[in-house]
């Protein structure tokens, strides 16, 4: 029986939420070269795809935050998968803007949030952790209690679990790097020989000398 993290990697495999082309790398905004290409919104627009992630991101926070009182989208990604499973588990939500509003009432966090509340932020990617302890941080200053992070799918890069552990919070993704790597090994989207590329890539974005090897 497949378990949650293969079932998920598979999912976004189908829908080419996460892409792999080793061969053809793709060039992030920062100029670093990589093998894969991800986009969970992907995920919105394919029903039985949305329903499986958005059930196992109930279903974790169920288990990993059993307290949870609100769950907090990232913007702009996080929002529909806050507002879905949030549905799920009749709890309220929100989101936080990447800055605040200026005008109107100034806004950063939008939604009802009340100092002490227990959240739980809800991502859809995690790779070096930047974005989304920014989020973590606007909710501390205004008082509430996060405890944690669910994501879709997380690199699993050493920066980002520094980051992480350094603002002491807690992250459960539904899948990672390692198990979508070789899920899209298995169905057949790369060659078993890419694996070690890939994850060459993952454990040192910046170092290129991946693209050339042939393991």
């Amino acid at each position: 029986m497949e378990n949650i993290a293969q079932a998920i990697a598979k999912d976004l495999l189908k829908v080419k939420a996460v892409f792999f082309r080793p061969e053809e790398p793709f060039t992030w905004a920062s100029g670093i070269k990589s093998p894969v290409y991800c986009d969970n919104r992907l995920t919105l627009t394919a029903p039985e795809v949305r329903t499986d992630v958005e059930n196992a991101l109930a279903e974790t926070i169920r288990r990993e935050y059993p307290d949870a009182e609100v769950l907090m989208g990232t913007s702009t990604a996080g929002i529909a998968h806050a507002a879905i499973t949030g549905h799920i588990l009749n709890l309220p939500m929100g989101y936080v803007r990447s800055g605040s509003k200026d005008h109107g009432r100034q806004n950063q966090i939008e939604g009802r949030l009340e100092k002490g509340q227990k959240v739980v932020v809800v991502e859809d990617l995690i790779s070096t952790a930047g974005s989304v302890l920014e989020v973590v941080s606007v909710l501390r200053e205004a008082g509430a209690q996060v405890l944690g992070i669910v994501s879709i799918f997380t690199y699993g890069m050493k920066k980002g679990l520094d980051r992480l552990a350094a603002a002491d919070v807690k992250n459960v993704s539904l899948t990672n790097f390692d198990v979508i790597a070789q899920a899209a090994a298995d169905e057949g989207y790369i060659k078993p020989e890419d694996i070690a590329r890939i994850l060459a890539f993952r454990d040192n974005p910046s170092d290129e000398s991946w693209i050339g090897r042939k393991d």
